[in-house]
């Protein structure tokens, strides 16, 4: 059987460019249960189209992971398999919230949802048990049993099988395979800060899946509410094959809430410390619970080698805060940046304009509250309301959707995808841009970029990023 794991290639401004986690964690599932014959093709970093690869190499199944904004490469990728005699298979963020929508798609023949390291496995097992080859086989097998499979019956029906229970221990989960990314065509993990360094064995690594908290922005649609963690021990086994045998230059830790538990989050840099695997520097991308910190657990993490921290800030406004459930006060922020900072570590905030409960007022609290943290880089974004989320339906019910048009919900675009009836788009792109121009058009920002001779390298791509940012495209 050969297989042909897909991330369709985004196009987002964004330079960072980092290997897809989900692919690493179901081509290891697929090594683990015999399945050889697996390659990765990530076209954020391919030299050649999906088109030309599935020309000229031919495989059995192509499996396609896929967030929301991308969903539309997804179906082309699929279509793509399907012409070249592939079975062609769903997967992610998006499928998991929206399979119906994909299985009304002739070009896709199956949806996984959820969690898809045992699924992918099962669906293999059962496709290579039919006789004949590629997609001659799919008139033989039964979907009928197996969970979190979405699939057409003898009439053509759409069938959502029960889904999935989350795998509760994730230590049995195989490692990503690392080895099977073509690591030198990726990028550091913040070249925003770093300067891009095209060099970097960059590699992402998660100590822990899901998270308990329901914040309504956030879509957990595969993860789950649970947090399930790993213990240090495993952590750090992990840690040290990238650093000896995959010789990383960099780590970045992506888990939804790694801290949450702020004893374990200790123990973790103590193991790294004690295993002498500080000398590569790491960073939690996706940020960290502001309050599940202490001065104690920053002091650790920089003598364990961490670089930067992140933390999902949000808002300036403590009632837009509660009303996002968001759980942390805003002294819960401050502390966490002052200990990071006395720790000397770098520093990232997350800022959310156009929430729920968000006024004019309460974006200008957030401008200022930025200003008054001043991380090393702060990140501001639009509201995007996901399918799934408790935002979506606040949007759908209670005010006025812009678009179905999934190509909208890239995080860093300039628009606005919803209104409410006390929150104009208008108003919330326009703090949105103000936001960026008062914090960077700054003179000691100016001047710490100017300074750095990676700017100058990257000059056409930082003055697109500026007309975006401050400027904003213009309208017909």
């Amino acid at each position: 059987m050969r297989i042909l794991l897909v991330s369709p290639q985004s196009g987002l401004w964004n330079s960072r460019r980092h290997i897809h986690m989900g692919l690493g964690y179901l081509a290891g599932a697929l090594l683990r249960a015999g399945y050889q014959d697996v390659t990765l093709f990530d076209g954020e970093v391919e030299e050649e189209p999906l088109a030309e690869h599935l020309a000229r190499e031919r495989y059995d199944i192509v499996g396609v992971s896929s967030p929301t904004p991308l969903i539309y490469q997804a179906w082309e990728a699929a279509a793509l398999a399907k012409e070249q005699g592939a079975i062609a298979i769903l997967g992610g963020p998006h499928l998991t919230l929206m399979p119906d929508e994909s299985m009304q798609r002739a070009e896709v023949d199956l949806v996984v949802r959820g969690e898809a390291e045992e699924t992918i496995v099962e669906i293999v097992r059962e496709i290579e048990r039919q006789p004949g080859t590629g997609r001659e086989r799919l008139a033989g097998c039964d979907w009928s049993a197996m969970r979190g499979v979405s699939w057409r019956d003898a009439r053509g029906l759409v069938v959502h099988n029960s889904d999935r229970p989350l795998v509760h221990d994730i230590e049995g989960i195989p490692w990503p395979a690392y080895h099977l990314f073509k690591i030198e065509r990726y990028t550091n993990l913040n070249p925003l800060t770093d300067g891009l360094d095209p060099h970097a064995r960059a590699y992402t690594l998660l100590t822990s899946r899901g998270c308990p908290h329901q914040c309504v922005y956030c879509s957990k649609p595969i993860t789950g509410i649970t947090w399930r963690a790993r213990s240090p021990q495993d952590v750090v086994a992990e840690w040290r094959y990238l650093v000896q045998e995959m010789h990383a230059t960099e780590i970045g830790i992506t888990d939804d809430v790694w801290n949450l538990r702020l004893d374990r989050a200790k123990e973790l840099c103590r193991a790294l410390i004690a295993e002498g695997l500080t000398g590569v520097p790491w960073v939690t991308v996706h940020g960290m619970r502001a309050d599940q910190t202490d001065a104690e657990l920053f002091r650790l993490m920089k003598q364990a080698g961490c670089k930067r921290v992140g933390f999902g800030v949000e808002s300036g406004n403590q009632a837009v805060l509660d009303a996002i459930k968001k759980r942390q006060t805003l002294d819960d922020v401050r502390q966490a940046f002052r200990g990071a900072k006395a720790a000397g570590l770098q520093t990232m905030g997350f800022f959310i304009y156009g929430l729920p409960a968000d006024t004019e007022q309460t974006m200008e609290d957030t401008t200022r509250f930025a200003l008054e943290l001043d991380p090393d880089l702060a990140n501001f974004m639009i509201a995007a309301p996901y399918p799934g989320t408790e935002l979506y339906e606040i949007a759908r019910r209670g005010g006025r959707l812009f678009s179905q048009d999934w190509r909208d919900y890239a995080i860093h675009d300039e628009k606005a995808r919803y209104e409410l009836p006390t929150l104009p788009a208008e108003l919330v792109e326009r703090k949105w841009h103000e936001a960026y121009r008062r914090f960077y058009f700054r003179p000691k920002r100016i001047w710490k970029q100017v300074t750095r001779p990676d700017t100058w390298r990257r000059l056409p791509s930082y003055a697109k990023d500026l007309g975006r940012f401050f400027v904003g495209k213009r309208k017909a």
